[in-house]
């Protein structure tokens, strides 16, 4: 959902996980990099990729082991899902719904309670790199169109075939392939 205002969502991002990074430190009387790596946004078109997207992204604070389970992370997508807030509405509700074709609320609060619990209990909440390393996500068509906008900022980037759908990906290369001692 892109209304033309793309650097919003990278700000908003950066300013929260700054302060939320300084305040635990401050709080556990420690020093250093609270995050593994900078906000990185992913094109996701809709539908099953969607709803994975949404569970690895509740289930972030989990993987790092400070919580249990995303209901004891306050400012979790999965407490706004399951317990909106009145004021400063964070989820468009009704375009999610439609993204994931469901009809009402009450589903929309049922199937991703279920998503999250299924995840949690077949203890399959490792890290992917396919939400931290690709610009795009889900079918080919998809991600082709992707790379067609991005125009030569696609420069050198792939579109890869993965187990679920395609990936556009940055190239990896071997580390000492720009540092080759000759």
């Amino acid at each position: 959902m892109d209304d033309g205002k793309r650097d919003v969502i990278s700000k908003s991002t950066q300013l929260v996980t700054g302060r939320t990074g300084q305040e635990y430190n401050q709080r556990k009387k420690r020093k250093g990099a609270f995050w593994e790596d900078r906000y990185h946004a992913t094109a996701v078109e809709n539908g099953e990729h969607l709803i994975r997207c949404l569970i690895y992204i509740d289930l972030n604070m989990v993987r790092t082991g400070l919580i249990a389970h995303p209901t004891q992370w306050p400012f979790s997508g999965y407490n706004e899902i399951q317990n909106p807030k009145r004021k400063n509405i964070l989820i468009h509700y009704e375009k999610l719904m439609e993204l994931l074709a469901i009809d009402s609320y009450d589903l929309l609060r049922e199937y991703h309670r279920g998503w999250v619990e299924e995840y949690l209990n077949n203890e399959s909440n490792s890290r992917d790199d396919k939400w931290s390393k690709s610009i795009a996500v889900d079918s080919k068509g998809f991600v082709e169109k992707v790379k067609f906008l991005l125009g030569a900022m696609a420069k050198g980037r792939k579109s890869l075939k993965a187990a679920e759908g395609y990936q556009l990906r940055d190239p990896s290369a071997p580390y000492n392939a720009y540092f080759a001692i000759r």
